[in-house]
C-alpha cells in the first residue's frame, strides 16, 4: 500500500492545508462557548445522517431526533437505522467531549476502539454480514480484525491474515512524530484511503474512517463539533468514490512515484478531502454568521407567533440564549415584559417547540435543535428530500 504519505507533487496539498487552518480558526471562536456545544448536538446528528447516507442508509433527520429521545419506530429496518444513527452519535460525542482514548486516532488501536464502541451498540441482528460469492452469513465481532477475505468491488484488500502486519505498517507510517503536524494535516486524506484500502474490518469499515478522520482533525487542533467533513463527502458521493477507486490504482509509470499505488491519486483523494473540509467549515461559517442567524430566527418565530405556537416576547428569550448561550429564568419577565406568570407561559411554549431545552425546572434554558427547527434556522443543512429513501 505504499506511499502512505504524499510526496513529489504534494505541493498543492501546502496551500489547501493553511486554508483549512485559518477558516477553522475563524470558525472557533466564533459563538459563546455554551451554544457551540448546543450546535455540537445538532451537528452530530447532521454528520449521523450524511455517514448513513455514504452507507445507502437514508435515516429522516426526524427519525434520529425520536430515536434520541428513546422514540423508536415498531418498523424493524427503520427502527435498527434508528439504533445505528444513535450508536454513531454517541462515538462522536465521546470524541468531541474528549472521552475518547488516549492513542493516536491514526492508529489501530483507536480504529479498534471507534469500531468497538460503535458495533456493541446495535442490535445483534445488525452483526452479520453474507458472503457474495458462498451466501454464508459471518458475524461482526465489535472491534476485532476480520478472520475471512473480502471483495469491495474491483478492489481487494489484504488477505485476513496478513492484517496485522498492515495495521502495524499504518500505525509507523501516520504517527507523530515523525510527521510534523502541518504533514499530518495534509495527510488526514491518506489515513482515511489507505484505512479503507486495508479493510480490516468485516463491516463499518466507511463509517470508522469518517469517525477517524472527525477525531484526528481534533486532535490537530482543526476540527470542532461544529463542522463535519462528512457533508461534504456525501454531497460530492460520486466523485468520492471514484476518487478513493482512482487511489486503489498501480503505479502507473517512473513519474508517479516509487511504491507499488499511485502517487498521483492518492495525492487527488488528499486534495478532494482537504477541499471538502474547507468548504464545509466555510459553510458553517455561513450559516452561524450571528446577524444573519437571529434575523432567520425572529422570522420564524414571527410566523409562530401568528400560528398561535408561540407568544409575543419569545424572540427576545432566544436572541438572549444565542448571544450569552443560556437564559436564566429570573430574567425572561424583563426579556419579554410579561409577569411571571405570563413569562412561564412564553418558556414553556419554547420549551414545547423544542426550541429551548434545560435539565431540570431551575437550570437555566439552552438552544436546542430539533429537526424541525434546524429546517428553518439552518437552511440547507440537510437536502431538501432528506429521508426520501429510507
Amino acid at each position: 500500500m505504499e506511499p502512505l504519505v504524499p510526496g513529489e507533487g504534494a505541493g498543492a496539498l501546502e496551500d489547501e492545508a493553511v486554508s483549512l487552518i485559518a477558516e477553522s480558526n475563524q470558525l472557533a471562536g466564533r459563538m459563546h462557548p455554551i451554544l457551540r456545544d448546543s450546535i455540537g448536538d445538532l451537528v452530530r446528528s447532521m454528520n449521523c445522517y450524511y455517514s448513513n447516507l455514504i452507507e445507502g442508509h437514508d435515516t429522516h433527520p426526524r427519525d434520529i431526533d425520536r430515536a434520541l429521545a428513546n422514540d423508536f419506530s415498531s418498523e424493524p429496518n427503520k427502527r435498527e437505522l434508528q439504533r445505528e444513527a444513535v450508536a454513531h452519535i454517541h462515538v462522536q460525542k465521546l470524541i468531541d467531549t474528549g472521552r475518547d482514548p488516549d492513542a493516536w486516532p491514526a492508529s489501530a488501536t483507536y480504529a479498534s476502539w471507534l469500531h468497538g464502541e460503535f458495533c456493541s451498540r446495535l442490535p445483534p441482528e445488525m452483526l452479520w454480514v453474507t458472503n457474495r460469492r458462498t451466501g454464508e452469513r459471518l458475524p461482526v465481532v465489535p472491534g476485532e480484525w476480520r478472520r475471512h477475505d473480502v471483495e469491495v468491488g474491483l478492489h481487494l484488500p489484504p488477505e485476513h491474515d496478513d492484517l496485522p502486519r498492515f495495521m502495524a505498517r499504518f500505525d509507523q507510517a501516520y504517527r507523530s512524530p515523525p510527521l510534523t503536524k502541518f504533514r499530518q494535516i495534509q495527510t488526514v486524506g491518506a489515513v482515511h484511503h489507505r484505512f479503507l484500502w486495508i479493510h480490516p474490518f468485516l463491516d463499518g469499515n466507511g463509517r470508522v474512517a469518517r469517525l477517524m478522520s472527525h477525531a484526528l482533525f481534533k486532535r490537530l487542533d482543526i476540527g470542532t463539533s461544529l463542522w463535519s467533513v462528512a457533508r461534504g463527502l456525501a454531497r460530492d458521493e460520486t466523485h468520492y468514490k471514484a476518487l478513493l477507486a482512482r487511489a486503489d490504482g498501480p503505479r502507473e509509470g517512473d513519474r508517479d512515484g516509487r511504491g507499488n499505488l499511485t502517487q498521483v491519486g492518492l495525492i487527488e483523494f488528499c486534495k478532494f478531502f482537504l477541499d471538502r473540509s474547507v468548504d464545509q467549515i466555510r459553510f458553517m461559517s455561513g450559516l452561524l454568521d450571528l446577524e444573519t442567524l437571529l434575523r432567520r430566527i425572529e422570522i420564524h418565530i414571527e410566523e409562530e407567533i401568528r400560528a398561535k405556537r408561540l407568544l409575543r416576547g419569545s424572540f427576545a428569550v432566544v436572541r438572549e440564549a444565542v448571544i450569552a448561550g443560556e437564559v436564566e429564568r429570573s430574567k425572561i419577565p424583563s426579556l419579554t415584559g410579561y409577569e411571571e406568570r405570563g413569562a412561564r407561559n412564553v418558556t414553556a411554549a419554547l420549551v414545547d417547540r423544542g426550541m429551548l431545552t434545560a435539565p431540570s425546572h431551575r437550570a437555566p434554558l439552552r438552544l436546542a435543535f430539533p429537526a424541525e427547527v434546524a429546517e428553518r434556522w439552518f437552511p440547507n443543512l440537510y437536502p431538501a428530500n432528506a429521508g426520501s429513501r429510507s
